[in-house]
């Protein structure tokens, strides 16, 4: 679930304690047959102050670009997918 949440091999090897790349690629293979059919989906949100930005980040939602005209900023967070749902 980390690789798909973040797609960061390196990182999941390093929090997963492994010391062979290899070990780690076990677990992207994985995460990859398990989640083939799934679109990556994502819930957006605009933060149009410093206090909405705050809780949407404490939500995990990610920054995703600048300001616009209405002094919004966008943030998104993948929706997750749970082992034995159908959604």
């Amino acid at each position: 679930m980390e690789y798909y949440r973040t797609r960061d091999i390196f990182y999941v090897m390093q929090f997963l304690g492994h010391k062979k790349i290899e070990n780690t690629l076990l677990y992207v293979q994985l995460t990859n047959s398990i989640f083939q059919d799934r679109d990556d989906k994502y819930i957006c949100k605009v933060a149009k102050t410093a206090q909405e930005a705050v809780q949407l980040v404490e939500l995990g939602f990610e920054y995703v670009t600048g300001e616009y005209h209405d002094g919004g900023k966008l943030f998104k967070k993948q929706k997750l997918l749970y082992l034995g749902s159908q959604s």
